[in-house]
């Protein structure tokens, strides 16, 4: 599999075509330029820091020198840091949350929201580029469910998705496991993915989708915490609404 970083940055410039496995890194410096802005959002007990190594590995490319920083507070409120210039390239939000250890699924959706808001008053961006890591990727998912059909919103350009549980994850839900068919519907779901099967029906259509998973091939099928199969899962909830979807 490639390097994931080097998959990132070819989303964000928009450098995808071929197979994976025939990606390099001079891809990345071919890739177009866009002045959309890329959204990066953490995992549980995470912050920005988890987010730099892939950010910096884009300005090291060339990708991007504008760089923002959006901190939301446990109260909702964004606080901002870093610009955007007038001819930016492939902007990037570094998203991080105070309450990095909320489960709550609505609150996240609410805290994500706010950080894309504040950023669209500043800067009056129409579409988005979204980037999650395990928790990141709920939010994602829970933010387009709650706010995604806002007339305002910004429209969803690519999705990556990293280590994602969307049907549970591993030692904590048995649905982790759930057998998935090649439309990705699991068998079993709990009750994060029941709520998430409303987007089956509203998941923006101007979006493609890459999916990128782990496994250890330890005889867990999965990366220690998210199985093959919950990562899998994501599927059926995007696809065939998205305009693509893929695995690397």
């Amino acid at each position: 599999m490639v390097f994931p970083v080097v998959l990132l940055l070819l989303i964000i410039t928009g450098c995808t075509k071929g197979s994976a496995k025939s990606i390099n890194t001079k891809h990345v410096q071919n890739g177009s330029s866009s002045s959309i802005p890329t959204f990066f959002f953490h995992g549980w007990g995470s912050s920005v820091n988890a987010e730099r190594h892939m950010v910096n590995a884009a300005k090291n490319r060339g990708v991007t020198n504008d760089v923002v920083t959006a901190i939301v507070k446990r109260n909702g409120q964004v606080s901002l840091s870093g610009r955007i210039s007038k001819n930016a390239k492939n902007p990037i939000i570094m998203v991080g949350y105070q309450d990095n250890r909320n489960g709550n699924y609505r609150t996240d959706a609410r805290y994500a929201s706010n950080a894309v808001k504040a950023i669209q008053r500043r800067y009056n961006f129409k579409k988005m580029n979204l980037v999650g890591h395990s928790m990141g990727n709920m939010d994602i998912m829970f933010m387009l469910l709650y706010y995604g059909q806002n007339k305002n919103f910004p429209k969803v350009n690519r999705q990556v998705d990293i280590a994602g549980h969307f049907n549970g994850i591993r030692g904590i839900q048995s649905t982790a496991y759930a057998h998935v068919n090649k439309a990705g519907r699991p068998s079993k779901m709990d009750s994060d993915y029941k709520q998430l099967m409303k987007l089956r029906q509203t998941y923006p259509k101007t979006a493609s989708v890459m999916n990128i998973h782990g496994d250890l091939q330890d005889g867990t099928h999965s990366d220690k915490d998210v199985t093959i199969h919950s990562a899998k899962s994501l599927k059926y909830l995007v696809f065939p609404r998205a305009k693509h979807y893929q695995l690397p």
